[in-house]
Formats: C-alpha cells, structure tokens, sequence
C-alpha cells in the first residue's frame, strides 16, 4: 500500500519530534524520500498549501523548523520521512534588522517572518544576486544552507548605514565586509 504524504501527517511527526524551542536538528535525519506535497513557500514568504495560504502563523513557523536544502531542492523533514515543497526564491524573508555598533564593529541582526533571527557574519554572509536588468536581490543565510530574502525597506535601510572599502560599497557585520555593488556603479 502507497501512502501519499501529507501535510497533517508531516504537522503531526514534526509536532514530536520538534520539542525545542527553533529548528529541528534536520542535519542529522535523512529519513527515505516519500514524494512530494502541494506546498509552496512564495517569493514574499507566504506558504501555500494546495494552492491556499497557510493562515496560521504557528504552523508555518512549526513547519519552517523542519525545512532543508540538499542540492538546491527544500524538503520538509522528520526522524522518519521527507516530503518535497516548491520554494519560489529563498525559503525565508528578511522582514526587519537590529544594528549596534558602526564600522568594522557593527553587528546586523535579521529577524525573518517566521521569527528566525541571524547576526550576518562570515557563517552567516549576506549576499546580493544582480538580475539582468541590474535589480538586486539581496540574501542572508539564516541556517543550513537556507537564506532569506531581505526585503526592500530593509535593504533601503542598509544602503543607508553601507560604506565603501576596497572599491565596493558594501556593509560590515560581525567582523567581516559584505560587498553589495562596485562603487564605481553607484550613481553619482
């Protein structure tokens, strides 16, 4: 008998095994594949599910606990299975950012729409990814290969506080320079 994954079935095992407060230790389950669920996470961080958003913040937030990236593909894992979901961008959106400090002794701290929070750092870089048309995209690494995407007035925001070095104009974060565009590019 075939039995198709489903997301109360995921709900329930990751309910169990997720007694700890923030992620699931995923890094250390690989249970068998068991196909994939109608689930989507949107390039706005929203959670579809059968094509419906997922209205409960709590059920999201238990789900993102258990989400993991292997070679460019999300799933949602437990101790004993692993369901594919589509992500659209990143899994997660930068919704908002903490800074103390300035220059080289700043520390950016992200918190996602999910309540994930990341102090960019070299085990946490921001990144910006250029489309063709030369709009940024700009990305933090929360946890085990899943970033977020920073949202637009946060980004505006750290164009605020960025400064150049080394021919780029960029931000300092927990010890280490984040390069977001040549400063040969910025407008004058």
């Amino acid at each position: 008998m075939i039995v198709k994954p489903s997301a109360e079935g995921v709900m329930a095992s990751a309910a169990a095994a997720v007694k700890q407060r923030g992620p699931a230790p995923v890094h250390l389950w690989n249970p068998p594949f068991c196909g994939d669920l109608d689930l989507r996470i949107a390039r706005d961080g929203t959670w579809y599910y059968k094509g419906t958003p997922i209205g409960r913040p709590e059920m999201v937030r238990l789900f993102s606990t258990i989400l993991k990236c292997e070679d460019g593909k999300y799933f949602l894992v437990t101790p004993v299975e692993k369901v594919g979901i589509e992500v659209d961008d990143a899994p997660f959106v930068a919704v908002d950012f903490e800074t103390e400090g300035s220059g080289r002794d700043r520390r950016v701290t992200f918190v996602t729409q999910v309540g994930d929070t990341v102090t960019a750092d070299p085990e946490h870089p921001l990144r910006v990814a250029r489309a063709e048309d030369g709009e940024p995209s700009p990305y933090v690494l929360v946890r085990g290969g899943l970033e977020a995407l920073i949202d637009r007035k946060s980004f505006y925001r750290l164009a605020e506080i960025g400064e150049h070095h080394e021919d780029w104009f960029g931000l300092w974060s927990g010890g280490a320079f984040f390069p977001m565009i040549p400063s040969a590019e910025l407008p004058a």
